[in-house]
């Protein structure tokens, strides 16, 4: 989710022990001092501990199953037998499984596989306006696929008019049939109002039933010639169109009035013809949210699905900005089931997961979020709708204080198998002061299953001293990506004067996971110790990923305390901060980089460079959507135009658009010829083409760059480029002096390229000497532990490998060679659990290849069956990963 889901409770009580105040002179734009003693007694001020508190983690509103490998693997299984109504549905709940992951880019690969298997219009207009909603801020990524003569499919209007069918009835058709066969010819005079119309009769009666039956039957208007239907809410020139029509079977180009005359009077006599002509009409007229929401309420009065759906696809299309129109809100909030299936046919519950989870963004707390979250309960049909419904609501209830209310739907989302809902139970029981029996709860949970790292976590909370610290180390351990855990610890051992522990222990978490809440806790470390060229450091880094963060739960905006900090630091000139820039990045201190870079967008230099090479620090960092939204401003910031054709062209790149990239390269070297559209193209090139002769031309586009006026960073990176090209092709002299020639201008991960070569010269210790320099160089070492554990004996492997675990347990290779030795010693089920360990937080598809594979080895068919589809579902096309599946399928039971 965008915006932070944040308990109330716990809002409550740092909003309460937290005054910025107290230590920030607003007014004066001066700290206030938070000692008078060195910084080595951090203590030492009572304002100190109400500083550093740190608040206790939401219950979030996410679908997080006990064993989310099983989930995976039943929604894989049941994808492949189910009906085609059924996909979209499965897609979205893979979704709902991936967001509770955090696995953004599975979530989007999953509502864009709920769009392509879409069975009906509705699920169409859903889920490509989801797709939509998530693509918040990338529009000029379409802008600039159209100038390449691509377009996104799934952000197109659909033409609702034409695309949606219905089923004109069965009576409606035979009453024109047997009129057809009729000998019987005669006008009838219509009365409406002053004026007469002269219709054919049995036109007239082969619209419906009911004029069929006045007309023809027994009723004393069959032997009229003249009647008056001017108590009936139609206009002369409305009924004149509907003679018209009984003639033709079209419609000639009307008013929306008369239209919507027409067709209430269509569906008053059931003439469904007509009906379906006007419906269709009208539907083709709904351009702005002003005619939806008037045609909305006629739409679900008079039972016309296609009006009603082309004006839903107004309100979608016009996301999140709609929700914040009470109209809108109120036909969504107050749709009874009848008006549901009208609007959106059977697709009401993907309709209420998506609305809920726009209002949530924008305020988790508002009423059109509860109201929406209860129509999702209402639509909920299967067992997992309903788990999610009453969990999600159950977590806005939570927020809103509604906690008898809060207390029951998370008592039934329980019941219907979500176990991480007796989170929500726990802290219901804390708050009501039953704190031994939340623990007793949570205590049962974990000693029933499988344990996980929340449900520690979770029972922390319950707990003081000694045991919530072992609570949070298990969980750590079970999970190591919480956040909380670091975040207490550090909290305590600061609170003790441990400083240089408690920045250890919140540094261990931010040499993985650049989590902003723990860079805001180092920050008010680093104040607290009054080192403010630290400080000013991690607020720069907070705002470059978060320019409009707030600290201390939204009371403080980040930029105000970045001002105020600086009072405190000394100003560089521009040439300071390119040192400092070639300092940092050559140490490979990515989030000084990036504090440097803020510094320097704020001076007259070059912007669109800057933000280019912010990008690939975020990049860098993992932190993909910070780093296009840099990218979109080095383009609007280019200088030239051959510069900005560069910029476009690594966002095209960037996306997954890789040959759109390259045309952006070959434009801008059309125009002039330069280091950065050289190095576009080689890197683009490179990356797909899947042909070895192409490495000459890689080759020689490197060349053309370097000769290319450029700064040391990126001649750097590009002479290291160049250097893993030559080793592919067996050149290693060249490559040598490459990377010795990129080492001279201090770009260090060159050692890694020249350790490579002397491994390949079969200079074993050479190579891990190599390493050895990039370890002691480089602040953010974990990789080069993992490169360096390949160039020495197992006992060196191991603990090199160890150490990449310890500084980043996200990466996935020291877990998969740790198993892979243990199964050589037929320590299968040693094997299998390191596996398993890291499989519990991280959803890898080569964890589980391995996995899978490990169980088919132990003659376990149905566990490996199982992971091979828990990973096709992180990979679909994985070529080895399907040959794996096809055989152990074929020896299931």
């Amino acid at each position: 989710m965008r915006s932070s889901f944040t308990s109330e409770s716990c809002k409550e009580s740092q909003l309460n022990s937290l005054n910025p105040q107290s230590w920030l002179q607003v007014e004066r734009g001066k700290l206030s001092k938070l000692s008078s003693q060195s910084s080595t007694s951090p203590t030492s001020s009572p304002s100190i501990e109400s500083f550093i508190k740190v608040p206790e983690p939401p219950v979030q509103p996410f679908f997080k199953p006990g064993d989310y490998v099983e989930v995976l693997a039943q929604i894989h299984e049941e994808l492949e037998s189910c009906s085609p109504q059924e996909r979209s549905n499965l897609y979205l709940f893979q979704y709902q499984l991936f967001k509770g992951l955090g696995e953004a880019k599975l979530m989007r690969r999953s509502l864009r596989s709920a769009w392509l298997k879409g069975s009906t219009v509705h699920e169409k207009l859903i889920f490509g306006a989801w797709l939509k909603f998530e693509r918040q801020g990338e529009e000029l990524i379409s802008d600039l696929l159209a100038t390449c003569g691509k377009c996104a499919q799934e952000s197109g209007q659909i033409d609702v008019s034409s695309d949606l069918d219905f089923d004109i009835s069965s009576s409606s058709r035979e009453t024109v049939s047997m009129m057809n066969g009729s000998h019987i010819l005669r006008s009838v005079s219509f009365k409406i109002g002053d004026e007469k119309i002269v219709c054919d009769r049995q036109k007239i009666a082969s619209l419906s039933a009911p004029f069929h039956a006045m007309l023809n039957g027994c009723f004393s208007e069959s032997l009229c010639e003249h009647i008056d239907l001017s108590e009936n809410n139609i206009s002369p020139l409305g009924f004149r169109a509907i003679s018209e029509f009984s003639i033709t079977g079209s419609l000639n180009e009307e008013s929306p009035n008369v239209l919507l005359e027409m067709l209430i009077f269509a569906n008053k006599f059931c003439c469904e013809r007509l009906k379906d002509a006007c419906d269709r009409k009208l539907a083709s007229l709904v351009s702005s949210r002003d005619d939806a929401v008037e045609l909305m309420e006629c739409a679900l009065e008079e039972n016309s699905p296609v009006l009603a759906a082309s004006c839903l696809q107004v309100f979608l299309q016009d996301l999140p900005d709609c929700l914040n129109d009470d109209r809108v809100v109120e036909i969504f909030s107050h749709a009874n089931k009848q008006e549901k299936t009208i609007m959106v046919g059977p697709a009401s519950f993907s309709l209420y997961c998506l609305l809920s989870e726009v209002a949530m963004n924008l305020d988790p707390q508002s009423d059109k979020t509860a109201c929406f979250l209860d129509q999702l309960v209402e639509s909920a049909e299967t067992n997992r709708q309903k788990l999610l419904a009453f969990h999600q609501l159950g977590c806005v209830r939570l927020l809103r204080k509604e906690y008898d209310e809060a207390e029951c739907l998370f008592e039934a989302a329980l019941n219907a198998g979500h176990i991480y809902s007796v989170s929500g139970l726990a802290r219901l029981g804390r708050i009501r002061g039953h704190r031994l029996w939340a623990f007793d709860k949570l205590s049962s949970v974990i000693s029933s299953g499988t344990p996980l790292g929340w449900m520690y976590l979770e029972r922390s909370l319950c707990c003081e001293g000694d045991k919530r610290w072992e609570d949070l180390e298990k969980a750590t351990e079970l999970d190591p990506t919480l956040t909380y855990p670091y975040m207490y610890r550090a909290a305590a051992l600061m609170r003790r004067q441990n400083v240089q522990a408690a920045l250890a222990e919140i540094n261990r978490i931010l040499g993985f996971k650049l989590a902003l809440e723990c860079l805001e806790l180092r920050f008010c470390f680093y104040l607290a110790l009054e080192n403010y060229q630290a400080a000013i450091c991690d607020v720069q880094a907070i705002l470059t990923l978060s320019p409009d963060y707030r600290m201390f739960e939204g009371r403080v905006a980040a930029s105000q305390l970045r001002t105020l900090v600086r009072e405190h630091v000394e100003n560089w000139t521009t040439a300071d901060c390119w040192l400092q820039l070639y300092d940092r990045w050559s140490s490979v201190d990515d989030t000084g980089s990036l504090s440097v870079i803020y510094q320097m967008l704020e001076s007259d230099a070059a912007k669109g460079v800057l933000y280019f090479r912010q990008s690939l620090l975020l990049l860098r960092l993992n932190c993909p959507e910070a780093a296009m939204r840099s990218l979109q401003l080095a383009r609007q910031h280019a200088s030239t135009e051959h510069e900005r054709l560069v910029y476009e062209g690594w966002i095209l790149y960037d996306t997954g658009h890789c040959n759109e990239g390259l045309q952006k390269a070959e434009e801008s070297i059309n125009i002039k010829k330069s280091f950065e559209a050289f190095f576009l193209k080689a890197y683009a090139l490179a990356d797909s083409s899947l042909d070895p002769s192409c490495s000459s031309t890689v080759i020689s586009l490197l060349e053309e760059a370097l000769k290319c006026p450029s700064d040391r960073l990126r001649k750097g990176q590009a002479l290291n480029n160049l250097g893993s090209v030559y080793v592919d092709c067996g050149k290693l002299d060249l490559a040598a002096d490459c990377y010795i020639n990129a080492l001279k201008i201090r770009h260090t991960r060159a050692h890694q390229g020249l350790a490579r070569v002397h491994f390949l010269r079969n200079e074993k210790t050479a190579a891990y000497e190599e390493m050895t320099k990039l370890i002691e160089k480089a602040q953010n070492n974990a990789s080069a532990y993992e490169k360096r554990s390949e160039y020495c004996d197992r006992e060196l492997t191991k603990a090199d490998l160890e150490m990449v675990t310890q500084l980043d347990p996200l990466r996935v290779y020291p877990y998969r060679y740790r198993a892979a030795v243990l199964m050589d010693s037929h320590k299968e089920k040693e094997a299998i659990a390191e596996l398993s360990r890291a499989i519990v937080f991280k959803a890898d598809l080569h964890l589980l290849h391995l996995r899978a594979a490990f169980h088919e080895h132990t003659g376990d068919v149905l566990a490996a069956l199982r992971d091979c589809r828990a990973a096709l579902s992180v990979d679909p096309n994985h070529r080895e990963m399907l040959e794996l599946h096809n055989r152990v399928n074929s020896h299931e039971p």
